[in-house]
């Protein structure tokens, strides 16, 4: 198929909805699909309010459409309720084109903390989005029942992968990170929907390590002293970071999956959360992770978990199967995945 997703989220923004994109477009070509996105980097933008790191398309509309009549498409996936999804679901109902949707993060939840605007809010505005769609992907279980309470409809499955040949166990932790022992880590966005207070107020020894960027960074930094803050990690480094630590902390209440925690298993690190949605699904009921809502005792719990068994548990989760079971919610426009008649000029600048 011709695939072309719409995405707010994208380069430079460093999270799990980028990740989970690149990673699944990459699968997706390799199983003889042809995949175009459309990002913000190809339009004006200016800053999220608040969240600079965040570029939002400005007018996106007459773009976006020669974009996606270019790209000639069978199917079409927006995976994000931003100024470039709510265009692309316009274009869509106004050519009578299906298309699917997903629910990465829960936004409500993210600008409520961010903005105290009421949930019931957000939430009815996130139903009539997705409510054009003809499926709507959730990672989770949880997550899936959480929306049918809230009257979303179409849900469907879509789970996350991990790159176990890169994020692997390594020797010699204490020689890539010589600090005091343990040493817990955070690895993620470092702003106030992903509570990380809730982690670096915990009373435990050793070293407390945040490995991520975001609008919170220089006010933490200045709050906690003695923590770790080491910026934003990639590939290897980051890799390495997992794999030199003793136990990864995951505070965040909001998260709809969490890759991270499938990388830092990967790495054979256990991991202590809270047991909400994400963790729960992802680990819950499991021997690789303690989730308990007193954080501390689910750190100290997770400290005494095998490594081996973390690694054992993320070679269970695979990238392929992921980009098949998405491939597989997609709906085309025909039966037989030929591009609909849609294209009426080329693509310009």
């Amino acid at each position: 198929m011709n695939i072309v997703i719409v995405t707010d989220a994208w380069h430079p923004q460093v999270n799990g909805v980028v990740r989970t994109l690149e990673t699944v477009g990459r699968e997706l070509a390799a199983l003889g699909h042809l995949v175009t996105f459309v990002t913000p980097d190809r339009f004006t933008t200016i800053p999220c309010p608040t969240y600079p790191e965040i570029r939002l398309a400005l007018f996106p509309r007459r773009r976006l459409a020669r974009l996606i009549e270019a790209a000639q498409p069978c199917a079409i996936h927006i995976a994000t309720e931003g100024p470039l999804g709510f265009a692309a679901r316009s274009y869509c109902k106004a050519k009578g084109l299906p298309f699917t949707t997903a629910v990465h993060t829960k936004f409500p939840e993210y600008l409520h903390a961010r903005t105290r605007i009421p949930l019931d809010l957000s939430y009815a505005a996130m139903r009539w989005f997705h409510g054009g769609a003809t499926r709507v992907m959730v990672a989770t279980e949880s997550l899936r029942r959480e929306l049918e309470a809230r009257g979303f409809q179409n849900l469907v499955a879509w789970t996350r992968g991990v790159d176990v040949d890169l994020f692997r166990p390594r020797d010699s932790k204490q020689d890539f990170l010589p600090l005091p022992r343990p040493l817990w880590l955070y690895v993620g966005r470092v702003a106030v929907e992903k509570n990380i207070g809730a982690f670096l107020d915990l009373d435990l020894p050793g070293t407390k390590m945040v490995v991520g960027e975001g609008p919170q960074l220089a006010t933490l930094t200045r709050k906690y002293p003695k923590v770790k803050f080491v910026g934003p990690k990639f590939g290897d480094d980051l890799a390495r970071h997992y794999a030199a630590s003793d136990v990864f902390v995951f505070p965040s209440r909001t998260d709809t999956f969490g890759l991270v925690l499938l990388e830092a298993l990967a790495c054979g690190l256990p991991v202590a959360a809270y047991p909400v949605t994400g963790p729960r699904d992802v680990v819950g009921g499991t021997a690789v992770a303690c989730l308990d809502e007193d954080l501390v005792r689910a750190a100290e719990t997770a400290l005494t978990i095998d490594p081996a068994a973390c690694r054992q548990f993320a070679l269970g989760f695979s990238w392929r199967a992921s980009a098949e079971q998405f491939a597989r919610n997609l709906q085309p426009f025909r039966a037989d995945g030929a591009p609909a008649e849609i294209v009426s000029r080329p693509a310009r600048a």
